[in-house]
């Protein structure tokens, strides 16, 4: 238990060092992007046929300054990745080489996932919604509710497919084993159901399908490596001496 505490503490004071830095690296992308990237929006609404409307007079400031926001988040997430993992291996002495490959794996993962979101699960979620209007029901989107969906859509898939990597950091640390993940599989097919229905735009089994079956995939593929790298193994070896 104290060794656990003493790892969240060097954790912690690692992390602290590099918030500012990108928080204002985050600030400044936000306001260079809202000053240069005025059709951000355009980008938004490619994969809805309907215009979109707003309701107050700072709604379409606001939605231009979330829709930058977002995009800051979505350039600068290598440097947010390196500075998770790096607070991440502090305590556990991950560094050099595997420090990088989790780093690169990690945002390899989220950009595969956003566009995942943004090509196929997006364009059919909202298709699907947008199919209950009638001639006496039509639709009238405001544009900050649309831009807090997309956003909100797209960073929860970018940040799931990421499952893998957190997976084989755990074998890496020693708190999880493959024997543990194989062993737990119905309880994750279980969370990823819940997970894809809590996420997916639409409740159809269609787009919780679209969600789940990749993140079950990833979660077999995480056992897979932890497999084929013998992180087990090395890790049982390493505490016997």
């Amino acid at each position: 238990m104290q060794e656990h505490f003493s790892n969240l503490i060097v954790f912690i004071a690692e992390l602290r060092k590099s918030l500012r830095f990108a928080a204002i690296s985050l600030f400044a992308l936000t306001a260079v992007i809202f000053c240069l990237s005025t059709g951000l929006i355009g980008v938004f609404q490619e994969h809805l046929d309907e215009k979109l409307y707003f309701f107050s007079v700072a709604e379409p400031f606001l939605a231009h300054i979330k829709a930058a926001f977002f995009g800051a988040i979505y350039c600068l997430m290598p440097l947010f990745m390196h500075i998770l993992w790096k607070a991440l291996g502090k305590p556990f002495d991950v560094t050099g080489k595997k420090l990088f490959a989790f780093t690169a794996a990690t945002c390899l993962l989220f950009y595969v996932g956003t566009v995942f979101c943004a090509f196929v699960t997006l364009p059919y979620g909202a298709s699907f919604l947008l199919g209950f209007q009638s001639e006496h029901l039509k639709p009238y989107i405001a544009i900050g509710s649309f831009v807090n969906f997309v956003t909100i859509l797209v960073l929860a898939f970018g940040v799931i497919f990421e499952l893998p990597v957190f997976m084989v950091f755990s074998a890496q640390i020693g708190a999880l084993s493959h024997r543990f993940y194989e062993k737990n599989r119905r309880f994750a097919v279980l969370a990823i159901a819940i997970l894809s229905a809590m996420l997916t735009p639409t409740p159809d089994v269609v787009n919780m399908a679209l969600m789940g079956l990749p993140l079950y995939l990833l979660y077999e593929a995480g056992i897979l490596v932890i497999r084929l790298l013998r992180i087990d193994e090395k890790q049982a070896v390493a505490k016997t001496q």
